[in-house]
């Protein structure tokens, strides 16, 4: 049971990986933060799905999803990595602090925003969507899996999220929905270089969370920042990407390559082509960013899976010396995000 857990990077071999769940999901009852991390040219879609606020997700959609994560994770199997999944939850039930309540949760599809990994150290974060603040619950069976098996468990202070956190409107004094009242980020605001993570400020992660992880980490671990283009920045990873040691892909509207921390310019920067358009399968609605295409998984510096729509990023993948492996996965993008998205590597082996 010993070294269940122990994952460095975005590129060594995995061999450990927890994979999401999208049963039993729900339209979110609170917006505050998704109304200002939609895609703009969305705006209008958008507000026609929130119509069905805090109610399921239909059963046909979560079937055909259901259907892609399948042939995920047999890609995964097939290619030698054991996966975890976390138990099923109602998510329709409400929930309430003293300061507020929703109607409902949304989903355990994406593992990546709630749990960040280093080394053997798993951190439970202080997610700033109220709608989410339960969503670690899913995961605890596998979290005592591997607590017991060696790994350290930890969970950062519980935010109030009360109204002091939020911003009623984005503006010059702070361009995100979130304020510094106390110390909120999401796991997938960062990207892990072995002694290097990469982060960004956002919606969802603050200058306090950021204060707050880099203290816990380990002396040795450095928190860079990047500084995001995209008004609607949520996540990094659909602005840079590493998929292997020295190679590092990024999009090129939302980053200026030449304001990456300094260790990355002696990278392989590579651009990352324009995406082709999708529409999330809801009706013809689309919530997320064309940029999902760059929301790759690399399983060990060289294969890469990727959605199978995506030709132009398989091409240039294959011009790099990758390996693609093309995946269908659109019809997951209603629930928030894609292959990197809905998984948490648990052990990555270091190459030797």
């Amino acid at each position: 049971m010993k070294g269940l857990v122990s994952s460095w990077n975005e590129w060594d071999p995995l061999e450990d990986v927890v994979v999401g769940r999208i049963d039993n999901s729900y339209f979110p009852d609170w917006d505050r933060l998704l109304l200002n991390t939609i895609p703009e040219e969305a705006l209008s879609d958008y507000q026609d799905i929130f119509a069905s606020k805090g109610k399921p997700i239909p059963q046909e959609l979560i079937e055909r999803a259901t259907s892609d994560l399948q042939t995920f994770i047999d890609i995964l199997t097939r290619e030698g990595i054991n996966v975890w999944r976390p138990d099923g939850m109602d998510f329709g039930r409400g929930y309430s602090t003293p300061d507020w309540e929703v109607a409902n949760g949304l989903s355990s599809a994406n593992p990546r925003d709630v749990f960040l990994v280093v080394g053997d150290l798993i951190i439970e974060c202080p997610m700033s969507d109220r709608g989410r603040y339960f969503e670690a619950f899913p995961f605890r069976t596998i979290l005592k899996e591997l607590f017991k098996g060696g790994a350290r468990w930890i969970s950062a202070p519980k935010p109030s999220l009360s109204d002091k956190l939020y911003y009623d409107l984005k503006g010059d004094t702070f361009p995100f929905s979130i304020t510094e009242f106390e110390p909120t980020f999401d796991a997938a605001d960062f990207l892990r270089f072995g002694n290097n993570i990469v982060g960004q400020l956002s919606h969802a992660t603050n200058n306090f969370g950021v204060e707050w992880l880099q203290h816990i980490l380990p002396e040795k671990v450095e928190i860079s920042l990047i500084e995001s283009l995209s008004k609607t920045t949520l996540h990094i990873d659909t602005t840079i990407m590493p998929l292997a040691e020295g190679k590092l892909l990024f999009n090129p509207e939302f980053v200026d390559p030449k304001r990456l921390p300094e260790f990355l310019q002696k990278w392989d920067l590579i651009e990352a082509p324009k995406p082709k358009s999708f529409f999330a399968q809801i009706g013809e609605y689309r919530v997320v960013s064309d940029w999902m295409s760059m929301n790759v998984l690399s399983l060990d510096g060289k294969r890469v899976v990727v959605e199978e729509n995506q030709e132009d990023m398989i091409r240039v993948l294959r011009n790099h010396g990758f390996e693609p492996i093309p995946c269908p996965f659109e019809s997951y993008y209603i629930f928030g995000g894609s292959f990197h998205c809905a998984t948490l590597d648990l052990k990555r082996c270091a190459v030797k």
